[in-house]
């Protein structure tokens, strides 16, 4: 296909040269289409989203949120080819100044980033313009960790439907999601497992229940003690009998939504506990950090957290004084018995050594002075 230059030129030779230029980029791969990069923003982004068929759900939503509330006020207007590093630092800056906080920013950046990246494959862009250093990275406040007492307050003040649901997200470290899709076949309270197998997901207008969140995310989460009898007394009491029955649900059976949940229970008992605002979901940070404290592995703490990745439970393996004795305790029993075996016998090795030593220097001392 036969395509004119972008300009006329003054001079053959300056035709030319333009045209030998481009035959070389031709050759080496690097000529772009310039009307590829005519395509709009919103229209790339929209086709961005939409092809991708193996984001979950609520991935989606966010993905569409971002864009809407963030990307194409600024950007909805410009071809992608036109959008420039000065651009992307200006967007930047200005959401920052509107009081749209860091993490949130931070989202938009990557996903920005990631559709200007997909243009670099698509030959549209040489370049991608963002390149704002660290602007990509969450630096969100670290998230609360109560401490077992402040669990068993929640869970006291807690109307009785949903004590299970604050035990179970605490000391079995499910997510929201996985407890609000747990079906009665899926507890196993005699024998103190739950099965995770699927997560609900809220859409507008509905529900769907799908996979985890990872694939390690099906896994079975074996529960303490302490906490099945209060498990077994809501399925007693809550639960529908049949095998599909959902374990969780509102007060008129219907499958639980978190804003809902959020406002009329949470927040009420969070307020009547003393405790000061915190996610839901830092019930299972608690449960995370809890389990780390008990000596798991990194292995065990990935199994139970449901993660394919080692780089969330590693957050959880970061020391503290009282761990540090207790692994110090640890090796003084795996090793005094024999470490005070041996010392002890090298010191009377030693003493024995040092009084042999004593007696020959005196010997050789009465040699010399008879000399």
């Amino acid at each position: 296909m036969d395509r004119p230059a972008p300009s006329t030129f003054a001079t053959k030779t300056d035709a030319e040269r333009w045209l030998a230029r481009v035959e070389i980029e031709i050759h080496d791969d690097h000529w772009r289409d310039p009307d590829l990069g005519r395509v709009g923003f919103a229209e790339y982004a929209e086709a961005w989203i939409r092809e991708r068929p193996d984001l979950r759900p609520n991935t989606v939503q966010v993905y569409e949120y971002v864009l809407a509330r963030h990307l194409l006020p600024f950007f909805g207007n410009r071809a992608v080819a036109d959008i420039r590093e000065p651009h992307v630092r200006r967007w930047r800056g200005e959401l920052l100044e509107s009081g749209v906080s860091a993490a949130s920013v931070a989202k938009a950046y990557r996903l920005m980033k990631a559709i200007m990246s997909t243009a670099m494959d698509d030959g549209i862009l040489e370049r991608n313009p963002c390149r704002v250093r660290g602007a990509g990275q969450d630096r969100s406040p670290e998230r609360p960790v109560l401490s077992v007492g402040e669990v068993v307050a929640l869970v006291e003040v807690m109307p009785e439907r949903y004590r299970a649901l604050v035990l179970l997200a605490a000391f079995g470290s499910l997510r929201w999601g996985e407890l609000a899709a747990l079906r009665r076949c899926d507890v196993d309270v005699g024998h103190g497992t739950v099965r995770v197998e699927r997560s609900l997901t809220e859409l507008s207008g509905g529900y769907l229940f799908g996979p985890p969140k990872s694939a390690a995310g099906k896994r079975v989460v074996v529960i303490p003690a302490v906490i099945r009898p209060a498990l077994a007394d809501h399925l007693a009491t809550f639960t529908a009998s049949q095998p599909g029955a959902l374990v969780f649900t509102s007060p008129n059976g219907a499958p639980m939504r978190d804003g809902n949940f959020r406002r009329r229970v949470w927040r009420p008992a969070l307020a009547e506990a003393g405790l000061s605002a915190m996610h839901f979901h830092d019930l299972r940070h608690t449960g995370n950090t809890l389990t780390a404290m008990t000596g798991a592995s990194l292995r065990e703490l990935m199994d139970r957290m449901g993660h394919n990745s080692p780089r969330a439970a590693l957050i959880y393996l970061h020391g503290s004084d009282a761990r540090q004795r207790a692994i110090a305790d640890g090796l003084s029993k795996l090793v005094e018995g024999e470490l005070h075996g041996r010392v002890q016998g090298s010191s009377n090795k030693t003493r024995r050594l040092d009084r042999a030593r004593g007696g020959h220097a005196r010997k050789g001392g009465s040699r010399k002075d008879a000399s």
